[in-house]
């Protein structure tokens, strides 16, 4: 069963969220492997509004970022991890590099990145602000991230 919203899915929930006067927090990213940081991220994004949308890289997407190792858990493992964390209510993939185009197709009323964006940077920012929203930088608790995660690994075992 898919763990996951087709884009077209997620505007028309969008629509029926706007119509209840639901506040809706968007963020988008990777997330390959679910850490602390991550969960901490996620739970302080939701506690902006009512509903919290996920935008999740596809396979391609994250190679193209990421490189070609990467991901290490494939798209449909990722959604479904990020789909059973409690303070997610939605998750929806792209294959862009950028989320613009899911920003531009649901305007959401809060959008969110981690503490290592600056505002102006935030992919979006100006198709929110322009429709009466928020943009916002989380700052990391956690300085946790999955490339420290794979170094450990390789630290660890890797001349095993």
């Amino acid at each position: 069963m898919r763990s996951y919203f087709e884009l077209s899915e997620i505007i028309k929930i969008r629509k029926t969220l706007k119509d209840e006067n639901r506040k809706v927090v968007f963020t988008n990213g990777c997330f390959d492997l679910i850490h602390a940081g991550h969960v901490d991220y996620l739970a302080k994004a939701k506690a902006c509004g009512d509903i919290l949308i996920v935008a999740l890289n596809t396979d391609n997407s994250m190679r193209r970022i990421k490189g070609e190792k990467r991901p290490l858990v494939n798209q449909d493992e990722r959604a479904f991890v990020m789909s059973n964390l409690k303070p997610v209510d939605f998750v929806v993939l792209f294959d862009e590099d950028t989320p613009a185009e899911i920003i531009k197709a649901i305007i959401p009323d809060v959008l969110i990145k981690g503490g290592d964006w600056s505002i102006e940077n935030i992919v979006g920012r100006e198709i929110v602000e322009s429709n009466g929203g928020e943009v916002k930088s989380i700052e990391f608790v956690s300085q946790q991230s999955t490339s420290k995660i794979i170094q450990t690994i390789l630290d660890r075992y890797g001349s095993d």
